[in-house]
């Protein structure tokens, strides 16, 4: 069975950004800027916060448009970056019907989240979960 991140409930998000913070670190980075996941308002805080990431397509667009077929798909849904065919030229950013493909400016490639589960640790309240899925090829 492979796996992947769920938003299991939005409305718990306080926008602590600690999944971002972790997701981050994972690359041994401070801050957020090599976050694979994002977190912002809704609208103010009376409306909460949206959880972005991956949503793990089983026929991801953002692959599909992709020239050099830098991106592949993964077993289970989304896609994994071979960051040596990848041109920059940002068409699988525009794709992403739910904006989680991230870019990275230093090195002109995206930041897809891989589904490894990291940031899920360290959500305080129970925002993200790991679920499994049932792979049928």
């Amino acid at each position: 069975m492979a796996k992947r991140i769920a938003v299991v409930d939005a409305d718990k998000c306080l926008g602590c950004q600690s999944c971002m913070f972790a997701c981050a670190r994972r690359f041994g980075e401070g801050g957020l800027s090599r976050s694979c996941i994002g977190v912002r308002s809704a609208g103010g805080l009376e409306r909460g916060f949206v959880v972005v990431v991956c949503r793990a397509c089983k026929d991801p667009q953002c692959s599909k448009v992709c020239p050099t077929r830098a991106l592949k798909k993964r077993k289970g849904g989304g896609v994994t970056l071979v960051a040596s065919d990848c041109i920059g030229c940002k068409l699988c950013m525009e794709a992403c019907i739910v904006g989680a493909v991230f870019w990275n400016e230093e090195i002109n490639k995206p930041m897809i989240c891989t589904h490894c589960g990291y940031c899920v640790d360290f959500c305080p309240h129970g925002v993200l979960k790991m679920e499994e899925i049932d792979v049928k090829e």
